[in-house]
């Protein structure tokens, strides 16, 4: 017995006790149906580990990955938001072991649970301070314990798909604090326990223990102040076509975890291959600094600190291949190859110096190739990494991509730090009025530009967004703000039954025909208008490619719409994106990206996907793709 803070009594049973009892009597029948099978638990959490073992159960343990950052006001109800987070961290498990464990699970678990008080989500506590505030505002209170679960079943097929069937649902448990003096709330923050796990509370005037896990199990018995619903949509069980496609090694799939060494080791693997190269040379005999961490004195290692000396060095290098694709030095040495460096600095009207020093900046970052002959001076030619991507001619060219970036780009990052502390886009002091009123006004000259670098990003991750998925049973598509009509004339060329129509902007329109002839098949054509006005082209597939991103809230919203009124039942979506990880952990431009601090957002294939059915799109596939941008189908319900 513990006295609570009115002076009554409040029995403290073990806290997961009445759900071990239910998981238990659930999970019983079906026990010995599920030997041989890789059954996998989504979480390390103890809870969770002892709520399913002493169901008897046999299981692996793989913590997901997935990062609970999807936007709550997305969802209509806190249990949706639980529900979803436990459907996410199922499914990132279930897509990440074929490439990281090289098996397949058939049976993914996975929850979440979330805390409520009149229908807002609670945020977990940033320290004790927190928790108190949060702690004193439930004192004498009564709020609600929502846990999510979803059961992920994997089906492997022949052609190297994997059919994914959910199952979900989820439970809610009443609590009322009792007036916690104090004292008490620093006594049971200071234990380190979760919040409302042996807090002393009352529900319809029994004393309770909130257990902080649920049963694992679609058929969880509801207790005295719980109870188990099922999800508002008309089917428990939906499936999940999704083309798993290996086209990486699986070592680099991999992000770090500390608490599993396998992972940690795997990563080491696959990033010495990317240290070889590096510029940062110490000798063998070379005695590195001892550093403390956590109380440990430890030696850094070597990968650790060239790692760092790259990042340092980025910004020098990003500049070096600015300025030489600005000067047209590639062009030059494709069309001119075996240069020395006086009579490349003569072509290219710069100094001597300067010009062998860019010339050895470039070879050292493997964009050119040094030729040494006996008694001369060293001649120049581009290596394949310019010859395939940085002459301006060249079929995947980056050129008018790189101009953008050094004319638009840099300026913006060089005011990062006023941009980081004032949240907002810091294009009035990076650059000139004159610049700026070029830009709204348009200039050919800035517009040709922008319309180069979206030229590029098209042509290079075109074929790959086109091939992406089967498209066969549509017959037309309208490329929403599809600049230069380079992503159209792919989707037209993988797909000969498919007639394509460009919507852009009438000063874009009229600036098209400087980049592609006609195609042959005439069925790739070009309307003006705005697509946040004007009325859209009809057509039974649209396609957003890098728009979304750019876009603040309020527009997206507008633009989905749009496309929605547009649809009908069955027609397809085709977004095209830089997704983000689940988790925000693995390096990803699209969070570099983000820095610029536009009005847009980038977001994770979790996020987009959310934002889609909010629309009334529903997610077919997902392609994860080695290209610069990944791509999702959905199709309008």
């Amino acid at each position: 017995m513990r006295r609570d803070a009115a002076g009554g009594s409040c029995c403290q049973f073990p806290r997961v006790v009445q759900f071990d009892l239910k998981a238990t009597m659930v999970l019983n029948p079906v026990i010995s149906k599920l030997a041989g099978k890789l059954v996998v638990l989504a979480s390390a959490s103890p809870r969770r580990l002892e709520i399913l073992r002493s169901a008897g159960l046999r299981f692996e343990v793989v913590p997901s990955w997935f990062k609970e950052t999807l936007d709550k006001g997305l969802f209509k109800a806190p249990h949706e938001y639980a529900v979803e987070t436990a459907k996410q961290k199922a499914l990132e498990v279930a897509r990440r072991m074929p490439f990281k464990h090289l098996k397949t699970p058939d049976i993914v678990i996975g929850a979440d649970t979330i805390v409520t008080v009149d229908g807002m989500i609670l945020e977990k506590p940033v320290d004790k301070h927190d928790a108190y505030r949060m702690l004193s505002s439930l004192s004498g209170k009564e709020h609600s314990v929502f846990t999510g679960v979803a059961i992920v079943l994997c089906h492997e097929k022949e052609n190297e798909e994997v059919d994914y069937q959910l199952v979900d649902f989820y439970e809610e448990t009443k609590v009322k604090f009792a007036d916690l003096s104090e004292d008490m709330l620093w006594e049971y923050i200071n234990s380190g326990e979760p919040i409302t796990s042996t807090l002393p509370s009352c529900s319809d005037n029994l004393p309770i223990s909130v257990p902080t896990q649920p049963p694992s199990s679609s058929q969880a018995l509801p207790s005295h102040n719980s109870s188990v619903r099922r999800p508002s949509s008309p089917c428990d069980i939906q499936r999940l076509h999704t083309q798993i496609t290996p086209t990486a090694s699986p070592a680099l799939k991999v992000k770090r975890e500390d608490s599993e060494s396998e992972s940690s080791q795997t990563l080491v693997n696959s990033t010495s291959k990317h240290t070889d190269n590096r510029k940062v040379k110490l000798h063998d005999n070379a005695t590195l600094p001892s550093i403390t961490r956590r109380g440990q004195v430890t030696e850094p290692t070597r990968g650790d600190l060239e790692r760092i000396c790259e990042l340092m060095d980025g910004f020098k290098a990003s500049k070096a291949l600015f300025t030489a694709s600005k000067l047209c030095l590639f062009d030059l040495l494709h069309s001119r190859p075996g240069l020395d460096a006086a009579q490349v600095a003569q072509e290219i009207k710069a100094s001597a110096k300067g010009t062998e020093c860019l010339l050895e900046a470039c070879v050292s970052l493997g964009l050119l190739k040094s030729i040494e002959k006996a008694c001369q001076k060293p001649v120049y030619e581009n290596a394949d990494l310019a010859t395939d991507f940085l002459r301006s001619d060249a079929p995947c060219s980056l050129h008018g991509y790189l101009q953008h970036c050094n004319e638009t780009m840099w300026p913006l990052f060089s005011h990062l730090e006023s941009a980081v502390q004032e949240g907002t886009s810091q294009r009035e002091k990076a650059f000139s009025k004159q610049m700026l009123q070029e830009t709204s006004s348009s200039s050919r000259e800035v517009k040709l530009r922008f319309m180069k670098a979206m030229h590029n990003i098209a042509k290079i991750t075109g074929k790959t967004i086109a091939t992406a998925f089967d498209l066969s049973t549509y017959k037309s598509a309208c490329d929403l703000g599809g600049c230069t009509g380079a992503l159209a004339y792919e989707f037209a060329e993988a797909h000969p039954g498919l007639s394509v129509t460009v919507f852009d902007l009438p000063a874009v329109v009229e600036l098209n025909e400087f980049f592609h002839p006609q195609h042959p098949d005439n069925r790739v054509s070009f309307v003006a208008g705005d697509f946040l006005k004007d009325e859209l082209p009809k057509a039974d597939l649209y396609i957003l490619a890098r728009i979304l991103h750019d876009l603040p809230d309020e527009k997206v919203h507008i633009l989905l719409s749009k496309i929605a009124d547009a649809c009908t039942a069955g027609c397809g979506l085709l977004l095209s994106e830089i997704f983000l990880d689940e988790d925000r952990r693995g390096p990803s431009r699209g969070l570099l990206q983000a820095l610029s601090m536009s009005e847009g957002k980038q977001r994770s294939a979790t996020e987009y996907s959310l934002l889609l059915k909010s629309h009334g799109f529903i997610t077919a596939h997902i392609r994860h793709t080695d290209n610069l941008l990944d791509a999702m189908l959905c199709i309008k319900a």
